[in-house]
């Protein structure tokens, strides 16, 4: 190997001599960036406790039909879209920093407008923005954390991104038990904002510095990350420009493990978790709960809690296994909810009104105790099938690896 090459060879930010510094300000900073996956969590959680709120607001608030709060759920996911093509443009061009600090303005735009909205449309409207602001951050928020990590901290701080995500949804369910929905999207403008404020304080990423040719400015930020910028070198002319190549798809180390990721990720998504999210409280008072608002709180729980231990051993149970078990566990949990459905409908006589809390030991005849109980363990079971720590993207990137 030529000195040309082992200098190739280098990765843009790796250290020399094999230590790596310690600064506490990197958490900060990515506490910051975090706040932007928690705003994108709490969008997707707000249809579900907003929409039962909606349906009882008397007049002159807007009201939701059947239609209108099934596309009040799902329009986010269009802005998403839009988002996450916007976000791959900005995070190049703008880079990470800026690209954050814009996503934060569609967040706090849209949940106002929701605050403010007379009519339908502007409920739309608002959602809209929120979801444009949902793919801006699910993709710079990564990218941030990972540059301005060290490797020793690098996992642990990339897997705060999806728990963050699955804190907004919980964070939504508790805050809708008990805010009616104006002031829930009030409080959606709080996290964009103090993300807003915290990421004004942060460095760009040393990585995308380095790529500009701005050494003085990357070792200030390492600086400030890191505790020392001492020891660190610029990267090799050229290696900015190394990116991906249309042609590179033809290659069967490359296209093989992209569909397969590519399809498990479809997959996972047209399993349903996402309309859970946005229809959680819808969902249980169609199954008839008294208390829709602590079952989907009880979701949400479960969601934040698997989701944690997902991301501790994942490394150790390896993703092949946990996509196993995901899909089994899915797939037995949709079929058992489905199960509860069959087995009340048909009149009042066939109803399951209770309490969440209710003891299953209250006698024979009370028998629909048991069955919301089954609702609510097939969809806590489905939520723990879900796995939304991401086993599905690793796979694929160690794959592409």
């Amino acid at each position: 190997m030529t000195p040309e090459d082992q200098e190739e060879t280098q990765p843009l930010l790796g250290p020399l001599g094999g230590s790596a510094p310690r600064g506490r300000r990197v958490f900060l900073a990515a506490f910051a960036a975090a706040l932007g996956p928690l705003s994108f969590g709490f969008a997707l959680g707000y249809s579900s406790p907003a929409i039962p709120s909606l349906r009882r607001a008397a007049p002159p608030a807007p009201h939701l039909d059947e239609d209108a709060a099934s596309w009040f759920g799902a329009i986010v996911t269009l802005g998403a879209a839009a988002g996450g093509v916007l976000g791959g443009w900005l995070v190049d061009r703008a880079g990470r920093k800026l690209s954050l600090l814009l996503c934060s303005m569609p967040f706090v735009t849209g949940f106002t407008v929701i605050t403010a909205a007379q009519n339908l449309w502007m409920l739309l409207g608002g959602r809209l923005l929120t979801g444009l602001a949902c793919g801006i951050a699910s993709l710079v928020a990564p990218v941030y954390i990972s540059e301005i990590a060290y490797p020793e901290v690098r996992g642990l701080l990339g897997s705060c991104v999806q728990l963050m995500v699955v804190t907004g949804i919980l964070l939504a369910y508790l805050a809708g038990w008990v805010l009616e929905w104006r002031w829930l999207a009030v409080l959606g403008c709080v996290p964009p904002s103090f993300m807003l404020l915290l990421m004004c304080f942060m460095p760009e990423t040393p990585r995308f510095l380095l790529s500009q040719h701005k050494r003085q400015e990357a070792m200030a930020a390492m600086q400030f990350l890191w505790g020392s910028a001492q020891g660190w070198e610029e990267p090799p002319i050229g290696a900015e420009h190394q990116g991906f190549h249309m042609a590179q798809l033809w290659r069967p180390g490359v296209y093989k493990p992209f569909i397969i990721g590519i399809s498990l990720m479809a997959f996972q998504q047209l399993s349903g978790i996402n309309a859970v999210m946005f229809y959680a409280e819808t969902i249980f008072e169609e199954a008839k709960f008294k208390d829709s608002s602590l079952a989907s709180v009880v979701v949400g729980l479960i969601q934040v809690l698997f989701t944690a231990t997902a991301a501790l051993i994942m490394d150790r149970a390896g993703r092949r296994l946990l996509l196993t078990l995901s899909g089994v566990v899915m797939a037995f949990s949709t079929s058992a909810f489905g199960a509860y459905f069959k087995l009340t409908e048909g009149g009042p006589s066939n109803s399951s009104h209770v309490d969440l809390p209710a003891h299953l030991s209250m006698g024979p005849a009370d028998t629909n105790t048991g069955l919301a109980w089954l609702a609510v363990g097939s969809m806590c079971l489905f939520i723990a099938g879900a796995l939304r720590a991401g086993p599905v993207p690793a796979l694929f990137y160690r794959a592409k690896a």
